[in-house]
């Protein structure tokens, strides 16, 4: 058992899609003392096999003292927290602190902090790499931000569902713009891969044989690596929707303009994702990026059904 499983620290789980669910299971499985609350509670309860029990109501998990969420927009992270029926909806009854693992604004977490804080509440912004595969094979990290002292006690736990890298980079919401500068640069780097892929395509090179190599070269990364099988044999179940890319887009876009940096690249790129969404790649992984690219390039991909690593199994 883990050093943080044996504290006994009464910990709350908000969101169990595909992301909060592997991380609270993690967490149940290392011994940790975990209550979880989803909006469809179906699909929280298989987290019972982990050793995590599910609450009924949102508000059971105000009697927590540190409460994680997961949730997809800075919208739903509010209405979890301050909406009705929500965690802080208690009279005399809240967590200590609220660790949020959700991609959200610089401004959205500013203000979330500011209104924790007006009730004694320490807030840590905790946004994570990687997908439900990853956080499985044990490779997603973190990175954090909030007051040091409430990082030192959450990062333990931190460290048990981000087995691969905690990082702390201070007080505030610097870990907000890490982690939409992170997904930035997955839009532009899967589109990217996408380009190249159809000209190698194109020209003649089987795509196994050309990720293969790129994979092995310099440039090759877990990335690269983890999303082969999906560009050889087009699989795209999903791991990380157009939807979701395109609000961090839109959020580095955001962030852009704040400080006056200019991205023509990711501009271009969160087009493209609007355009992939238009063609109706909606519930589909983001990674059709490719199928976009090889029709505007005039070629008809099929699934190679070559058995390649993604380098997590």
């Amino acid at each position: 058992m883990s050093k943080a499983a044996g504290t006994g620290t009464k910990l709350g789980w908000i969101g169990t899609g595909r992301m909060g669910y592997e991380m609270a299971a993690r967490l149940g499985r290392a011994g940790c003392n975990v209550l979880a609350w989803n909006r469809t509670r179906a699909k929280a309860e298989p987290l019972g096999a982990h050793g995590v029990k599910v609450a009924e109501r949102l508000s059971e998990l105000a009697g927590c003292e540190i409460v994680f969420t997961m949730v997809s927009t800075s919208d739903d992270l509010g209405e979890v927290l301050s909406g009705p029926g929500g965690l802080l909806g208690t009279p005399g009854l809240q967590p200590r602190i609220v660790v949020d693992c959700s991609s959200i604004s610089i401004e959205a977490s500013a203000a979330i902090r500011a209104a924790l804080a007006a009730k004694g509440i320490a807030f840590l912004a905790a946004p994570v790499s990687g997908n439900a595969k990853v956080i499985k094979a044990g490779k997603l990290s973190v990175v954090s931000s909030g007051p040091r002292k409430v990082f030192e006690e959450c990062e333990p736990f931190l460290r048990i569902f981000g087995p691969a890298g905690v990082s702390y980079v201070d007080e505030g919401e610097l870990a907000r713009i890490a982690k939409i500068c992170h997904n930035v640069f997955l839009g532009v780097v899967t589109q990217s891969l996408a380009e190249i892929t159809v000209l190698a395509e194109k020209a003649g090179l089987p795509r196994s044989a050309f990720l293969d190599f790129m994979n092995n070269s310099v440039l090759g990364s877990i990335f690269s690596r983890y999303k082969t099988p999906a560009f050889v044999n087009l699989d795209f179940k999903v791991t990380f929707t157009p939807y979701l890319l395109r609000k961090d887009m839109d959020l580095g876009l955001e962030a852009a303009r704040r400080f006056e940096v200019p991205m023509p690249l990711a501009s271009v790129t969160r087009d493209l994702i609007q355009a992939q969404m238009g063609n109706g790649f909606t519930e589909q992984d983001f990674s059709t990026l490719l199928l976009m690219q090889a029709r505007a390039s005039g070629v008809e991909l099929e699934p190679e059904n070559v058995a390649v690593d993604d380098g997590l199994s």
